[in-house]
């Protein structure tokens, strides 16, 4: 798989490229996955963030790689937080960052 760049946002393409499936793939694992919630801006545009992109890698892998069925999958990111990919300190900013920036706050005005 190719490096994740540091980036805050991802579109879909990139999702796809960086995870190795198809956008409507990706699309489908969004009503399968209640983990899996991407943020939706201009047009209704999809963009996911670094922890979306580790957890869609997460769930290729556990589909393909280990052969679980879809609900099989779900199952196990439900049971075990260990399936889930772990969030860093930079994650959970870049995260806060973002609910900010939705609710118009920006990050310049928390500084």
């Amino acid at each position: 798989m190719p490096a994740i760049p540091a980036k805050r946002y991802f579109t879909i393409g990139e999702v796809s490229e960086l995870a190795g499936v198809k956008p409507h793939v990706l699309r489908y694992w969004e009503l399968e996955f209640g983990e899996l919630k991407n943020v939706k801006r201009r047009g209704n545009r999809r963009y996911y963030q670094h922890h979306e992109v580790l957890l869609v890698r997460r769930i290729r892998e556990l589909l393909y790689d280990d052969g679980f069925t879809i609900h099989g999958a779900r199952q196990r990111l439900c049971q075990d937080p260990a399936a889930l990919p772990p969030l860093s300190a930079a994650d959970v900013r870049r995260e806060l960052e973002a609910i900010l920036d939705l609710l118009g706050g920006g990050a310049a005005n928390t500084q």
